[in-house]
């Protein structure tokens, strides 16, 4: 219930956001009209329009958004022909081409089609199905906790429902504005007798809209220049109903509700391994669409076995950080009847991809079974909703206890070493494994981290200065900027998606502000491509002995796949810093930044 308030919430408040703009004039050209009729109506179709197609976008991926690319030129043109009907009566009796006339058509049904009194139903709803397919609200925290989850929990009717009530909170705004719009527009018409250049005027409105529309003015300039942002409003309605763990114990997750920041382990049950409660089952194992190191595992095969399930994703820098112990663990009690799973749940695209991942846990030496979880069916069936998490199962098949994030790993090896005490295990050792991980496995300088994971893709976009915008999925000259902290900048030519950013010539790059001892990046290469060269500065100069792993002291390194890249770790005091990377090559693919 939290959730659908929350949503209705961030529904309501879109109406002091820039993006809901290029809708207002479709809305307020039918202020004239009685609002039970003709507004409530348009209202109800746009919100089950919007609900429906950002079901489709969350979970089926860009033939989805093609298909709707598709509804957007449709209902531009529907109702560019509703304005221009707006704005000149006359055309729709002198012209008969099919599709004016349908506009006509639908202008005057809506006007005259129950009488002056009760205007027809039907074609103002069939407008509010045309203003939903074009309304692209800004993903603030609780839109992107809505994406979020329908994208990891799949197709189902929670999503929909949700996605309805933020649709629905945004309609209560609309229709509280077209009340008030309609008794402006009544006095108007009384006191002036000039209703018909009052129509003419919102005509003239709704083809600006949907000139802007069409030159994508609503996804670009509106979203970055706002007037009224509600980002922080949004995030203390989710902080006041949704409260996050504390501060120190967040664990990275899917974006919104917490950010995706680093964090330190979060463990809901600490009892040292004693006393552990039964938290649930063992659920079905069936879901993975491959197993890598293993024949198929079951939850009955594990039966007499102490389980740790551990949900990973190969470029999730939280995750990385936490291997060593779970490798460890996996190697000092594999002989005492230990049994690690690492479950890979992807977070981008081409973590689906097994061969990627195959690669992935050679070089990261990970040679106990990993489950290939595109689907999320096992991250469905253990309720997950954290990278990492990890999952504590006794001998009987029953869930003991559960960690997500990084940190007090002490703990964690207490509890499978009681585990394995209960399942009869006599000669369990006593002592704690003492890691030291390198490169990106290296534990974090929690003490200083001020910048939080930053994505780059306009779904989860955030401090995005350069000018005018993210402009969404075409091709943009962007130019340079100076960050503030925690602010970035894209220089040169590239294509920005939904997940990522590409580059399409040589020489662009990308400029970020940030404070903490490790920077990070997640990049990837066209598949078959050759490697993208790239150069590092900080500051302006060359890193020196404050390179990354993957770059050396002049800052030269080179992407030859899709992983998360070292390319900062500072080693003497921690102050805000100017990082650049410059790519020589094209066709580079940016997904997120994450600090350490």
């Amino acid at each position: 219930m939290i959730l659908f308030l929350l949503a209705y919430l961030g529904g309501v408040l879109t109406i002091v956001s820039p993006c809901i703009l290029p809708v207002l004039p479709f809305v307020f050209a039918r202020a004239h009209r009685p609002f039970v009729r003709s507004g409530l109506p348009l209202l109800a179709g746009m919100a089950i329009t919007f609900a429906a197609v950002a079901t489709l976008a969350a979970v089926g991926g860009g033939w989805a958004v093609q298909a709707n690319e598709y509804g957007r030129v449709a209902a531009l043109t529907l109702l560019a022909l509703f304005g221009v009907t707006l704005l000149f009566p006359w055309l729709s009796d002198r012209l008969t081409r099919p599709l004016v006339a349908l506009g006509a058509h639908l202008s005057r049904s809506i006007d005259q089609g129950g009488g002056a009194q009760k205007p027809a139903l039907l074609p103002s709803f069939l407008l509010g199905i045309a203003t939903g397919l074009l309304w692209a609200p800004c993903a603030g925290p609780i839109l992107g906790l809505i994406l979020t989850g329908a994208a990891l929990q799949g197709a189902n009717v929670q999503t929909s429902l949700l996605l309805l009530a933020y649709a629905a909170g945004a309609a209560t705004s609309l229709a509280l504005a077209l009340l008030v719009g309609g008794r402006v527009f009544a006095r108007m018409k009384g006191s002036l007798g000039a209703s018909e250049w009052v129509k003419r005027g919102l005509g003239a409105i709704v083809l600006v809209a949907v000139g802007s529309i069409a030159l994508g003015l609503d996804t670009g300039f509106l979203t970055n220049a706002s007037l009224a942002s509600t980002t922080s409003i949004e995030q203390s309605l989710v902080d006041m109903l949704h409260p996050a763990p504390d501060a120190l114990a967040i664990a990275h997750q899917p974006p919104a509700v917490v950010g995706g920041a680093a964090s330190m382990k979060m463990s809901q049950n600490a009892h040292d391994g004693e006393n552990l409660p039964v938290e649930g089952t063992l659920p079905s194992l069936s879901g993975a669409v491959q197993w890598l190191n293993s024949p198929p595992l079951t939850s009955q095969s594990l039966k007499g076995k102490v389980v740790l399930v551990d949900f990973w994703t190969y470029s999730c820098i939280n995750c990385l950080r936490t291997l060593p112990y779970v490798r460890a663990w996996a190697e000092k009690y594999k002989d005492q009847g230990l049994v690690v799973i690492g479950v890979h749940s992807p977070e981008f695209a081409f973590e689906k991809n097994t061969n990627n991942v195959r690669q992935a846990i050679a070089k990261l030496k990970i040679d106990y079974p990993v489950a290939i979880d595109n689907n999320y069916a096992i991250w469905r069936a253990f309720n997950n909703e954290y990278w990492p998490a990890d999952y504590f199962i006794d001998a009987e098949g029953h869930i003991r206890h559960h960690a997500f994030g990084e940190g007090d790993y002490q703990e964690s090896e207490r509890v499978i070493q009681e585990l394995l005490r209960q399942a009869g295990q006599t000669n369990v050792p006593t002592g704690l494994v003492s890691v030291d991980g390198s490169g990106a496995e290296a534990a974090p300088d929690m003490s200083d981290i001020q910048s939080p994971e930053t994505y780059i893709g306009y779904d989860r976009a955030q401090n995005f200065i350069s000018p005018g915008g993210e402009i969404h999925d075409s091709l943009h000259t962007y130019m340079a900027a100076a960050p503030q902290l925690n602010e970035w900048a894209l220089l040169g030519d590239w294509t920005v998606g939904g997940q990522q950013a590409v580059l399409d010539k040589g020489g662009g790059g990308i400029t970020y502000r940030f404070h903490a001892r490790d920077l990070n990046l997640v990049l990837g290469t066209p598949s078959g491509s050759k490697p993208i060269r790239f150069r590092v500065t900080i500051d302006g100069i060359a890193p020196g002995a404050n390179h990354g792993t993957d770059d050396d002291a002049d800052g030269q390194g080179v992407v030859t796949g899709q992983r998360l890249y070292q390319l900062v770790r500072q080693t003497g005091a921690i102050s805000n810093r100017t990082f650049r990377i410059q790519f020589l090559d094209p066709g580079v693919q940016a997904y997120s930044f994450t600090f350490g």
